[in-house]
């Protein structure tokens, strides 16, 4: 017995992946089957609506100069791990079912670290607000007093750290070298670097949720004592309208993840008696529909947002139609200067795609 657990706690790099599969027992499937194509398709198509909706909300804070506050290049690096996200799981989609047999070590390990990368910006990006917030809101404050310099580090080192700890499983903490410990949803990563990643994203979820709670007791306790027609109330109000924004992008993100980290945690506790190979599926498309859920929050709750995103709209189409008039002869033979400049003039022309917000709570309903 000694011998055997000595072979199995071996390091044999030679096993592929195929190997590893076949150990905890997860089919890989052999052929295409019709579910396997909608599955798929239906994928690829929610990949490419997160891309192109999170673009739209980067291009939205570079564009308005409104946005132009630590807050706002915070929720734009958590869009840009949105978009992240879309692409990993694009990856995921044309690695997936009898593509799997086919990868190298190497490239599983990419396919999953891609997705470790873009779940740890999006979990210390959050972090990141909730301190902001915290700092910024307890002196009843809109916006931070933060340099542009260190915003950037800021979020420089949420994708140092994103990029570190997706490399870890890769590099440091897999189970080539103690096939005993082998996940059954994920068959190279370590059970045990499971446990460890499940646990601390749900232990900052708990913190990010007390720290809101305790943002939220502190500015309803201060709205007590102001004048309800005074600029005061009316600052503390816009105030409670941004937290609620983001508090519902929490929100939205811990009621999507929270799913497949405890399917992690109960695959790394349990191995396979917590059959999790029946429901991860289920739980890795809930957690792609977070990249998506973001940018229906901000045009639903933040006016300024929205117009901005019709604004982007509006100009699109009018360089599409300035495009399609500029090939046709009808079109050329009675040229319409001030339609084909569009959108490309500056703010003044900018009020002309759609009317802006000027008012401060921009952040109503």
């Amino acid at each position: 017995m000694a011998i055997e657990n000595g072979m199995w706690n071996t390091c044999d790099y030679s096993h592929n992946v195929t190997f590893f599969y076949n150990l905890v027992g997860k089919k890989i499937s052999t052929v295409w089957t019709t579910r396997d194509y909608v599955v798929i398709g239906l994928g690829l198509t929610v990949c490419l609506i997160v891309v192109l909706a999170n673009l739209m909300v980067m291009a939205a804070i570079f564009m308005n100069h409104r946005f132009h506050f630590p807050i706002y290049y915070l929720l734009g690096n958590m869009a840009a791990a949105d978009l992240f996200a879309g692409i990993a799981y694009a990856n995921l989609m044309l690695n997936t079912g009898p593509w799997t047999s086919t990868l190298t070590k190497e490239q599983w390990y990419i396919r999953g670290a891609l997705i470790d990368i873009s779940l740890t910006a999006s979990v210390a990006n959050l972090l990141a607000v909730a301190v902001e917030r915290h700092q910024t809101i307890i002196t009843m404050q809109l916006h931070s007093t933060m340099s542009k310099r260190r915003v950037v580090l800021l979020i420089v080192c949420i994708w140092v750290v994103s990029v570190i700890m997706g490399l870890v499983p890769s590099t440091v903490w897999n189970c080539e070298c103690d096939l005993e410990d082998c996940s059954t949803v994920a068959p190279l990563y370590s059970r045990r670097f499971l446990i460890f990643w499940a646990v601390l994203n749900l232990l900052t979820f708990f913190i990010m949720v007390a720290v809101y709670a305790r943002i939220f007791i502190y500015v309803r306790y201060q709205s007590r004592y102001t004048s309800q027609y005074s600029s005061e109330a009316r600052h503390s109000q816009t105030v409670v309208n941004l937290m609620k924004t983001i508090s519902m992008v929490l929100g939205a993100f811990v009621i999507c993840w929270t799913p497949g980290l405890m399917t992690l945690l109960l695959d790394g506790l349990l191995g396979k008696a917590s059959h999790a190979n029946s429901y991860e599926k289920f739980c890795l498309v809930i957690a792609e529909c977070n990249s998506l859920v973001n940018p229906i929050i901000y045009s639903l709750r933040d006016d300024e947002m929205r117009s901005t995103f019709k604004w982007i709209l509006c100009c699109l189409c009018r360089s599409s139609a300035g495009q399609q008039r500029k090939h046709s002869p009808v079109e050329i033979a009675s040229p319409l200067p001030e339609e084909t400049l569009g959108c490309v003039q500056k703010s003044d022309d900018q009020a002309a795609c759609v009317e802006t917000n000027n008012k401060e709570d921009s952040w109503t309903r």
